[in-house]
C-alpha cells in the first residue's frame, strides 16, 4: 500500500451554518493524521474547489482552508472546478509519478465532491479510503450516509498502518 491524502474544499467559502460544527470536528481527524504523511514522506495533496459564486477564488478570504488547518509549503494544491478532484486537474498525474495506489480521502462536502472524487479514484482504478469522521456535511446524516456505503478507516488504524511501514 502506498497511501496519499487528499484534504478536499474545507474553505472558509463553506464553513457556514450546519457545516461549521462538522468541519472543525473533521479538521480534529485530519489534523490527528498529517503528522504521520508527513514523516513518511507520502503525499499530501490540498484540494481548493474554484467557484466565483460561491466566493471560493484565488485571493479572497473564502478561498482559504479553514483556519483549523494548514497547508505546508511543499504538500501539493490542486484548483477544481467540478465536484470530482480528478475532472480537469493533475492528480491522477501525480498520484501514478509517485506510485500511490491508495487514496485517502477527507474534506467537505461529503454528499457532493468528497463522494464525487471517491468514485473517480475507484474508476482510475486507486483504491479509495475515507478518513471515518474526517469529512464534512451540512447535515449529519448525509456524512453517515456515505461513511456507510464507502470504505472507510479509523484515524487510529490509518495510524497503527502507517506507524508499521
Amino acid at each position: 500500500m502506498k497511501p496519499a491524502l487528499m484534504i478536499i474544499d474545507m474553505q472558509k467559502a463553506y464553513c457556514s451554518g450546519g457545516s461549521v460544527e462538522q468541519m472543525s470536528a473533521a479538521a480534529e481527524y485530519i489534523n490527528y493524521v498529517i503528522p504521520q504523511f508527513r514523516s513518511k514522506g507520502l503525499p499530501i495533496i490540498w484540494v481548493y474547489n474554484v467557484d466565483e459564486e460561491d466566493g471560493a477564488v484565488p485571493g479572497k478570504e473564502g478561498f482559504e482552508f479553514i483556519d483549523e488547518l494548514k497547508p505546508a509549503e511543499d504538500d501539493v494544491k490542486i484548483h477544481k472546478t467540478y465536484g470530482n478532484s480528478f475532472n480537469k486537474t493533475d492528480v491522477d498525474e501525480f498520484l501514478k509519478e509517485h506510485g500511490t495506489d491508495t487514496v485517502v480521502l477527507a474534506g467537505f462536502c461529503a454528499e457532493y465532491c468528497v463522494l464525487s472524487t471517491y468514485r473517480g479514484a475507484k474508476d482510475l482504478d486507486y483504491f479509495p479510503i475515507l478518513l471515518k469522521n474526517g469529512i464534512a456535511s451540512v447535515k449529519e446524516e448525509n456524512k453517515q450516509f456515505v461513511e456507510n456505503i464507502s470504505e472507510t478507516i479509523t484515524a487510529g488504524t490509518l495510524m497503527k498502518i502507517l506507524g508499521d511501514r
